[in-house]
């Protein structure tokens, strides 16, 4: 059975005639008439009294007219909110970002930017457990619509995103600096550059993350090499912080992660500005992407930093470091 049969028969009730409930649908006097058989052969009964003049509805007809007019309705009322839901979605822009600049940049900048320009933006959180790789493909076809990343020359997986398809925002620079727990006398657990007889305990970051590449490079450019024995992998900078606060070695992890820890003397720095490394914070989208709200919002975020900056706020960790 069909929605459209239904409909038939709701006009064949409502005119009493075949041929003005043809015209009234849209369609021939055989095929409603044939449409109608259908209808009654898959009810097992006659719906129609085709010997009156005009025509009516048989007992059974009239049961069957009050359902059809309740299926018909709740069938055109879900149909036009689902089209109503496909139109909204086609607006929503979907965000992706790394776990720590989901804790730094969306709640307290992003989303709220969104929300002004009347933008409804959904947060993919399931891209906090993306390896790095992962953001580019999911940019590249189309299951995200921004991403906001860490960038620096040596990231090779992200320089698939500097070709002619896509486009980026540069929000600020990131230090990642060189930190370790403290001991009981409030000093350093770790200090760069170490020995060779007494290596330091590293934290380091898995191959697949952004940070491993950038702070390998910087490590065989350093002048003066560090000695270091691996401790432990990581993909995201919160789980290299929680390693370092419990002291099981040092590592390098964005200034803003560490605010409140230098704050209330939690952890320490493990060396001078020498050992510093700089990176930066991009927002990538995709040009030829055809979300409707995503040119509104890139302009309006271009153009918020351009003549405003990224808000203080977000800047203020950075130098807390």
């Amino acid at each position: 059975m069909e929605i459209r049969w239904l409909d038939d028969f709701i006009a064949l009730a409502k005119t009493r005639n075949f041929s003005r409930a043809a015209d009234e649908r849209n369609s021939t006097q055989p095929t409603l008439s044939r449409r109608i058989k259908l209808l009654e052969d898959e009810m097992k009964v006659t719906l129609i009294d085709r010997n009156s003049l005009p025509l009516s509805l048989t007992p059974a007809g009239d049961v069957f007219l009050a359902a059809a007019e309740q299926i018909s309705r709740i069938h055109h009322e879900t149909k036009s909110r689902c089209i109503d839901i496909l139109e909204q979605e086609k607006g929503r822009l979907t965000f992706a970002a790394t776990q720590t600049l989901y804790l730094g940049f969306w709640k307290s900048w992003l989303q709220p930017f969104a929300e002004q320009e009347g933008i409804e933006v959904d947060h993919n959180l399931k891209s906090t457990a993306w390896m790095g790789a992962d953001f580019v493909n999911a940019i590249s076809s189309g299951e995200c619509d921004l991403v906001l990343c860490y960038w620096h020359p040596s990231i090779e997986f992200i320089a698939e995103l500097s070709d002619d398809r896509f486009e980026h925002i540069e929000l600020c620079e990131e230090q990642l600096v060189p930190v370790t727990a403290l001991g009981d006398d409030g000093q350093p657990l770790f200090s760069l550059p170490g020995t060779k007889p007494q290596p330091l305990s590293y934290i380091g970051y898995h191959a697949s993350s952004f940070m491993q590449p950038v702070i390998k490079q910087f490590l065989q450019q350093h002048p003066n090499p560090p000695h270091l024995v691996t401790m432990n992998e990581n993909v995201h900078s919160v789980s290299a912080k929680a390693m370092i606060k419990e002291g099981f070695g040092f590592g390098w992890i964005p200034s803003r992660l560490l605010q409140n820890n230098f704050r209330y003397n939690r952890m320490g720095l493990a060396g001078g500005k020498e050992w510093n490394i700089p990176i930066q914070i991009r927002l990538y989208r995709l040009k030829n992407n055809p979300n409707s709200n995503l040119n509104h919002f890139w302009q309006q975020l271009k153009y918020q930093i351009n003549s405003q900056g990224v808000p203080q706020h977000l800047l203020e960790p950075e130098r807390s470091a």
